[in-house]
């Protein structure tokens, strides 16, 4: 999840003090920041997940 927060941060920055010459990086980083923060929200989920069945045996 913080790879999308930093892909965010990294194009609004980037927005700001500079001119995007390539609107593909822009593209890019808009279709890959929601992938990244699923993934994330995916993976969290499990943890949690796998720590209850933990306890559960217990």
């Amino acid at each position: 999840m913080d790879i999308a927060k930093y892909m965010v941060t990294a194009l609004l920055l980037s927005t700001i003090f500079a001119e995007l010459k390539e609107p593909i990086i822009l593209y890019m980083v808009v279709i890959l920041t929601p992938i990244v923060l699923g993934l994330g929200l995916y993976w969290v989920n499990e943890g949690k997940k796998d720590e209850k069945i933990k306890i559960r045996k217990r």
